[in-house]
């Protein structure tokens, strides 16, 4: 038994440009549409403010689980965001200024009454490494600092240390250190900016051969298993988008737990719809912006993840009528 039909809007980058076999966003909205939902589609440059109110270029949206043809767009009308019932956030980052501006602009629908999933304030309080912090006993040893001496006395005790920037996804500008490395200086200084950007730097977790897991939650709760993220041979991160091949695991004790330590929190901010990546025993970053791997899960364990996540949107707004 489906709700009553929605007006659904998702943001996010060029619907004709995504990965169809592996695009979570695509999910979510099979998913919608299949639960009798109308869907619009915008991009971030799609959204103005205009005397107090927001306002998007909505275009209609049918999607279809076809590798070749995976969506029709109508032609679009400017309406209030009002109008809607739902929005989904999901352009990829970086989180830039462009990222932060969108999130007021969203801020404002939500007071407007539009459901924005995920919270447009917890998109901007809760930065995906720094988040973490929340949850010390879930995670390694970890640094978030831009003094290069300071990294390097935590290289000193770590002896081999991830150094990766705040605002990154994919895996991007992540580098291992050992202690000794000739290369330490060049980048401390590069990631750094010369002491002028924050960095992480957490203990090497050398766990991650096994697999870097991204276990997804839908209103605090995990689904069952994680697609784990294998590194290519030689390569020293294991995201899919830098060459990782992914295999389904059960949840662990241990990601369970970790998932109970997080959910509540993640639930209390509105961030329905969650990935955390956990090495070994360890949380290492929590994804809000646009988790994926929800096809993968799909294909290997027979889920409907977006259709559990729409039934968790579907809940907040009869809790709301």
């Amino acid at each position: 038994m489906h709700s009553a039909q929605c007006r659904i809007a998702v943001v996010m980058d060029p619907i004709q440009q995504i990965h169809f076999k592996k695009d979570s966003t695509l999910a979510i909205l099979l998913a919608a549409q299949a639960r009798g939902h109308a869907l619009f589609y915008l991009e971030p440059q799609d959204l103005w403010l205009e005397d107090g109110q927001v306002w998007g270029y909505l275009r209609p949206l049918v999607v279809y689980d076809d590798p070749v043809c995976w969506f029709t767009l109508e032609a679009g009308e400017k309406a209030p965001l009002a109008q809607l019932d739902v929005l989904l956030m999901r352009k990829d980052p970086p989180f830039d200024m462009e990222y932060l501006y969108t999130t007021y602009l969203l801020e404002l629908a939500e007071a407007a009454g539009v459901l924005v999933v995920n919270r447009p304030a917890s998109l901007r309080d809760a930065n995906e490494k720094l988040f973490t912090a929340w949850f010390p006993a879930c995670c390694p040893p970890t640094l978030v600092s831009r003094d290069m001496q300071r990294l390097r006395d935590f290289l000193a005790i770590q002896q081999t240390m991830i150094v990766k920037p705040l605002d990154g996804m994919g895996g991007a500008s992540i580098f291992r250190v050992s202690l000794g490395d000739p290369n330490t200086g060049v980048i401390l200084e590069t990631m750094t900016q010369h002491g002028r950007r924050t960095v992480m730097a957490q203990r090497f977790l050398p766990e991650y051969v096994q697999g870097d897991k991204r276990i997804l939650l839908i209103d605090g709760e995990p689904v069952p298993y994680a697609l784990a993220r294998i590194p290519a041979a030689g390569e020293g991160r294991a995201n899919l988008a830098a060459g990782g091949r992914g295999e389904g695991v059960a949840l662990t004790a241990r990601d369970r737990a970790i998932c109970a330590e997080v959910g509540p929190s993640l639930r209390a901010r509105g961030l329905l719809f969650v990935g955390l990546d956990i090495i070994g025993e360890y949380l290492t970053e929590i994804n809000v912006t646009s988790p994926t791997c929800i096809r993968e899960l799909d294909a290997l364990y027979g889920l409907d993840i977006g259709g559990q996540l729409v039934a968790a949107i579907e809940r907040q707004l009869a809790q709301r009528a």
